[in-house]
């Protein structure tokens, strides 16, 4: 039996990451990236497709696990009839992405607590049984191209294919258990001591969240979610590139045995885009200057060749597989590793990364030439494409359609550009990019607007209606105050809500190539708090927000997705989208020019039907026409 989501902590260390369950499992690790092969799979199988637990050897009475402040460093204390042990879980930082550690500590605190290890190895996410031997630190195991020292001074020994130690801990007894990656061809690194690694680990995150801007925040709740939600981004990043990855895992569904079972450990533009706001508006400048270099070098080439999502070094194939021998995360399947969506056409991505990159120009990262240089080649791509359908926001794989939110973001792209000319003294062919601004804008208002409901729709000519289309006032689109805008929030807030949270859209009226259901979105639920922001329903907006939090698990962590009908997180876990809308949510309620604002001002207002702009209410007038 899986266990739920809510029941994992996550450690990472910029390169990769790991899943630790509750009663002491590591269930998921991959080795030595985020995206490589996966040798503790039990996560999407069982404990034959490889896990690693420490745990008391008769089980604990009782346990319970915090956070360490300030780091994504896991404590998990075990309370038994005989003492008190706890067991610490981090991955320490690395000059070598080749070479790659996870510690374990645990630490006797009171009386004699016998613990029991018990690992087994899987390489190739779960089918991969390796060559182990003993050597005097520990074990030695190997398959293929790949290498782990398992380092400590327990005795080990085999058992059913596993590695088995047991031992006793007492008041003030250190014990050490270093899992060391390293890929075959190299020799195998040096450990070093286990607790001063830990120490310095403890140190740098320390240091690093002393820059983040948290005074603001009153509320220490408040205060400690977006503290979490930042060293999670942090730790999703992969560091020698600046990539930020969308999760860590792969295949968690978003419907309980059900097909919608994604691989998300990979960097999706619009993602790391909306974390470089996240990142700015927290006082992380170099986070958000790494991102924007990787954005160059993954991107570079031909712009009819850029792609939505890339490799965490900016690798492009990414090459939809099924693993057969995985029978799922509840058994959901298929568990799929790689993601097709890769080769999409998704317009909106073209306006986040000009809108992004525009914020950097602004912020204290200043203007970079090379960047702008980019930036017009692949307008002059979207010049085209922006009448082109394409498959959204959301990825469907039911047939590309003109979805609203694409539209919105092409002009928000041509927007920013303009901004780039008249404000940063870049140069451009300004006029064609205005008289495309307004040719968007215009017809926007009057395909992707339903007059008779009063709101925008999910695309052209239909009726069914899109969380994305809380954004059209974040990005500038329109004004707050526009009817058109209020229309749309109230419409989202009758038809797209689930127990107070919100849907990105209804399956049963959306061809997305999809069979099921799947549950609300939370960064969807975000963007509603913004927009409750936006419009001055402030209380709403702070309401939501408090409900959002307790939503998390208890050590802060959210993903994807929550059913409401079920009480559960479901999807890819932790999800950076999730803790991207958390941070700016949060910056949004205690900054009249949070993220969302800020989005907003930099928009140029919209010329078409200005005389309806400031009514927040009432029958729309003449629309403009296409003619």
């Amino acid at each position: 039996m899986s266990k739920p989501i809510e029941d994992y902590g996550f450690i990472g260390n910029m390169l990769s990451g790991a899943l630790v369950a509750q009663d002491g499992s590591m269930d998921w690790l991959c080795l030595p990236r985020f995206d490589s092969d996966a040798c503790f799979a039990a996560l999407l199988g069982t404990r034959e497709h490889g896990y690693w637990r420490i745990s008391p050897a008769g089980g604990p009475q009782r346990s319970s696990r915090r956070y360490l402040p300030h780091a994504p460093i896991l404590e998990t204390t075990f309370e038994t009839r005989d003492g008190t042990a706890v067991l610490v879980d981090f991955m320490p930082l690395s000059d070598d992405p080749e070479k790659v550690d996870v510690i374990r500590l645990v630490r006797g605190v009171s009386g004699r607590v016998t613990m029991r290890m018990e690992m087994a190895l899987r390489f190739g996410y779960g089918k991969t049984i390796p060559w182990v031997r003993r050597r005097d630190y520990g074990i030695h195991a190997v398959a293929g191209p790949d290498a782990v020292e398992l380092v400590t001074r327990v005795p080990l020994h085999g058992e059913d294919m596993c590695t088995i130690a047991e031992f006793d801990v007492r008041e003030g007894d250190v014990v050490p258990f270093t899992l060391a990656y390293h890929p075959l061809h190299r020799e195998p690194h040096f450990i070093g001591d286990a607790q001063m690694r830990l120490e310095h680990t403890e140190t740098w995150w320390r240091d690093w969240v002393r820059i983040c801007r948290l005074s603001e925040f009153e509320s220490p709740v408040w205060k400690d979610a977006v503290e979490r939600s930042l060293v999670t981004l942090k730790a999703l990043s992969y560091q020698p590139s600046g990539a930020i990855v969308a999760a860590p895992t792969t295949s968690l569904p978003e419907e309980i045995g059900g097909m919608r079972n994604w691989d998300y450990r990979y960097c999706w533009i619009r993602d790391a885009a909306l974390t470089l706001y996240a990142f700015m508006n927290a006082g992380y400048f170099d986070e958000a200057g790494a991102f924007r270099e990787w954005l160059l070098r993954a991107a570079a080439g031909a712009p009819n060749q850029m792609q939505i999502m890339y490799g965490v070094d900016g690798e492009r194939r990414l090459t939809e597989i099924e693993l057969t021998w995985l029978p799922g995360y509840e058994n959901s399947v298929p568990v799929r590793i790689g993601n097709g969506a890769c080769d999409q056409i998704q317009i909106d991505v073209f306006g986040e990364l000009m809108d992004a990159l525009h914020t950097a120009r602004k912020s204290q990262l200043g203007p970079n030439q090379d960047a702008w240089r980019f930036q017009q080649t692949l307008l002059s791509r979207l010049e085209g494409l922006w009448r082109e359908p394409d498959e959204g926001i959301w990825e469907v794989r039911g047939g590309r359609k003109h979805f609203v939110h694409s539209k919105v973001m092409a002009w928000v792209a041509f927007d920013r550009a303009i901004k780039a000319v008249e404000q940063s003294g870049f140069s451009g062919p300004v006029e064609t990019w205005r008289a495309l601004r307004e040719e968007i804008h215009r017809e926007v208002l009057v395909r992707g607007y339903d007059k008779g409901r009063n709101t925008f729709v999910q695309h052209y000519d239909g009726t069914a209606l899109d969380a994305s289309l809380l954004l059209i006032a974040e990005v500038g689109f329109l004004p707050p105050e526009d009817y058109r805008f209020r229309g749309t929030v109230e419409a989202i807030e009758r038809e797209l809500l689930e127990d107070g949270l919100v849907l990105r859209y209804r399956v049963e009226e959306t061809e997305d190539g999809l069979t099921g259901e799947e549950g609300t979105f939370l960064v969807c639920s975000f963007w509603l708090a913004d927009a409750y922001t936006m419009i001055g329903r402030t209380g709403d907006a702070e309401a939501l927000f408090e409900r959002l939090l307790s939503l998390r698990n208890d050590l802060g962590l959210l993903a994807e997705e929550y059913h409401p009908r079920l009480r559960r997180q479901l999807g890819n876990f932790p999800q950076a989208f999730s803790h991207i809308g958390l941070i700016n949510t949060a910056y949004n309620l205690r900054r009249v020019s949070g993220p969302a604002q800020q989005r907003a001002d930099l928009g140029e207002p919209p010329r078409a039907d200005d005389a309806s702009r400031n009514r927040a209410a009432g029958a729309p007038r003449d629309e403009p026409s296409l003619d």
